[in-house]
């Protein structure tokens, strides 16, 4: 298959309506679009991705009145999350439409649905007219893309076109909040900070980290974000080891910056959260074979980091 490259959005939008696999940028990574109504469309995003048939899909929506169309209904704390954060780099979780396809929830009671706040993505998703299943446009397992070439990297080849826009804003998917259950609970660190959602939900329990949570959210049950080589956290820059085929990521400064094959010192955690997947393809690209990634402050982005960090690191 020979994957189109388009600036065209309307262009995009005809070809899922038409059941074709579309990537497509948002503030956060770009995403593998197709119709949410079409099961057979669904159903090759989990081929192509060669996606665990468990992990569930974020549905996107180009305006409030799509939310009808997948949810069954909206509970008041779910309601106050949209209103405020609608759109932007937020998914919130709430009881499934039966009219959805089952795949695309993993066999769930509960639906993930989030309005994108990039132009590009909402040109794309006004023009095609339906709500968009879209998980990370990239091979499971693999750091998201935030780029269209690491989509064509990933995916080229296997998918009908990519929509073609500059990196992502963000560089870190976005928070995934559920909403389908009595009490709110944060599910998967984003984009949004938990400080932001508590100041307009106070219940919403905000777990530890590393706290185990049921799967109803993508990038929770598999290993996620991890790149080809080692992935090793470190606390103070002075543990990485400088060699050619090693790298260092974090806020703090190494003592010799040369000594490693590729390294980025941050000016901030926001700056950290929006490289890190891209480095981690720069990495892979000089066969680097150990990434040393400086741990952060798990508050604000700091947490969505430290999470990306911990499953990347995973065995």
């Amino acid at each position: 298959m020979k994957t189109l490259l388009t600036e065209d959005p309307a262009a995009a939008a005809a070809l899922v309506q038409g059941g074709a696999l579309v990537a497509f940028p948002t503030e956060t990574v770009y995403g593998l679009g197709a119709d949410a109504f079409n099961a057979d469309s669904v159903a090759a995003i989990f081929h192509v991705k060669e996606r665990p048939a468990d992990n569930p899909l974020i549905v996107h929506i180009a305006c409030h009145d799509q939310l009808a169309d997948i949810a069954a209904s909206i509970p008041r704390s779910g309601q106050t999350l949209i209103d405020r954060f609608f759109p932007g780099p937020l998914t919130v979780i709430v009881r499934r439409h039966t009219s959805l396809p089952p795949a695309v929830t993993a066999g769930l009671d509960s639906v993930a649905v989030r309005m994108p706040s990039h132009p590009i993505a909402r040109r794309f998703l006004n023009a095609c007219q339906c709500p968009v299943a879209a998980p990370s446009a990239n091979h499971s397992g693999r750091p998201s893309a935030t780029t269209w070439e690491a989509v064509r990297d990933d995916l080229g080849g296997r998918i009908d076109a990519i929509l073609r826009g500059p990196p992502s804003e963000q560089g870190i998917e976005s928070t995934v909040v559920d909403c389908s259950q009595e009490i709110p609970v944060l599910l998967r660190p984003g984009a949004t900070s938990a400080e932001e959602l508590v100041a307009v939900l106070p219940s919403l329990r905000v777990p530890r980290l590393a706290e185990s949570l049921p799967a109803r959210s993508p990038g929770l049950r598999h290993r996620h974000y991890a790149p080809r080589a080692s992935v090793v956290l470190i606390k103070d820059p002075k543990e990485a080891q400088p060699h050619a085929a090693h790298a260092f990521i974090g806020t703090g400064a190494v003592q010799d910056p040369s000594g490693f094959g590729r390294c980025h010192i941050a000016s901030d955690v926001k700056e950290y959260a929006r490289v890190l997947f891209d480095f981690f393809r720069q990495c892979e690209a000089a066969d680097i074979r150990t990434v040393y990634c400086q741990e952060v402050i798990g508050s604000g982005v700091g947490r969505a980091v430290m999470d990306r960090l911990r499953r990347a690191a995973a065995k």
